[in-house]
């Protein structure tokens, strides 16, 4: 109803096969998109589970829904910041995970805008810290939780999470753990983003907020999120970045309208929108791949792929250990060198409206395989 789009269904055997038997861990497990890929990973007749979250309540409430819905299951709960080099290190060698799920994350644009430090910490640090581990344990395969707003970043989220990308995507080309990457949109009624916000404020009577009557977004809900996560798993050799096929993106104003007509209200009548304005970092529309990354089909009709563009691993570990130390010692100026370097394209806090935005409808077009 609200995407104007049948649900996206992958191609389950493939993941069960690729999944079946096998020992897997999910960071940030007690979150929204975590929570959902550890319930679709235990139909799938795991060997074990192991849920890593910092969030003590999230990591309860999980824990208790599994050991209640799977009694069966060997799940471990741990309780860790990925960031924690010795935790990770040690719940890696304990339980010897075989596939990894890459979901811990800072997520909310805005917010981090100008807390570059704590998003760099857990979005950057906290992968490498992750992946190091995994390849340290001999992991098989690892995914890595990415995001649109990683496409020509505008915001220190997105930034982040290409950064986070460009790390695993070079380890793929030294160790024996596959990485892959898979590219979300806007998981529809996540925790924190517009659907939720829309429905508190359409229940309250109004107004609905929306920043600009032109922003648009790619959608998906939290069972496609999770399928193409684990779909990925079973077609990925190592290195590439996959994105789900959403369709064509959604003005956020029509969304808005939309929600409050399936409310039995009327919008702009009683109930009204009001547009508060692009925020620093955010983008009127979102890119699903950069022009640059030679975008291709797979054997999925619905899942695309980017090849990924090359950053020196000398200079990129170089400049990750400066960060490191300017996270130490928290010197935002440094940090943003940092960034800048190894993003030199990336412009700080603008509003960004691209003219280059590698849309659904010319994927189809210009790759029909």
């Amino acid at each position: 109803d609200l995407l104007g789009r049948d649900s996206v269904e992958l191609d389950w055997s493939a993941i069960r096969t690729a999944l079946a038997g096998r020992r897997v861990l999910v960071t940030g497990g007690g979150g929204s998109i975590g929570s959902e890929l550890c319930r679709q990973v235990a139909r799938l007749g795991v060997r074990s589970l192991a849920v890593v979250d910092q969030c003590e309540y999230n990591l309860y409430r999980i824990d208790r829904e599994l050991r209640q819905e799977f009694p069966e299951l060997p799940l471990e709960a741990v309780l860790a910041d990925c960031g924690d080099a010795a935790a990770m290190h040690e719940a890696f060698e304990r339980l010897l995970p075989q596939v990894v799920f890459h979901a811990a994350a800072y997520k909310h644009v805005p917010l981090l805008q100008d807390q570059l430090r704590t998003a760099f910490r857990n979005n950057v640090l906290g992968t490498r810290t992750v992946a190091d581990a995994a390849c340290a344990a001999n992991v098989d395969s690892f995914v890595l939780i990415s995001t649109d707003k990683a496409v020509n970043p505008t915001s220190v989220m997105g930034a982040c999470k290409r950064i986070a990308e460009i790390y695993c995507q070079n380890l793929d080309a030294r160790t024996a753990t596959r990485f892959t990457t898979v590219r979300f949109g806007n998981v529809l009624d996540s925790a924190g983003s517009v659907v939720p916000l829309f429905r508190r404020q359409i229940r309250k009577g109004g107004p609905v907020t929306v920043t600009h009557p032109e922003v648009s977004r790619y959608f998906m809900t939290i069972p496609e999120a999770c399928q193409l996560i684990l779909q990925a798993t079973s077609i990925g050799r190592g290195g590439e970045i996959f994105a789900l096929d959403m369709g064509e993106p959604v003005k956020i104003r029509d969304l808005a309208e939309q929600m409050i007509r399936l409310a039995g209200r009327k919008p702009g009548g009683e109930i009204s929108i009001v547009y508060t304005g692009l925020r620093p970092g955010e983008k009127l529309f979102e890119e699903l791949f950069h022009p640059l990354e030679n975008y291709r089909g797979t054997r999925h009709a619905k899942i695309f792929q980017a090849q990924h563009r090359e950053v020196p691993w000398d200079l990129l570990q170089g400049l990750l250990a400066r960060a490191a130390q300017a996270v130490e010692a928290f010197d935002v100026e440094e940090l943003r060198r940092c960034v800048s370097t190894v993003l030199p394209s990336f412009r700080w806090g603008e509003v960004a409206q691209p003219d280059n935005v590698v849309s659904i409808r010319r994927m189809h077009s210009e790759n029909p395989q």
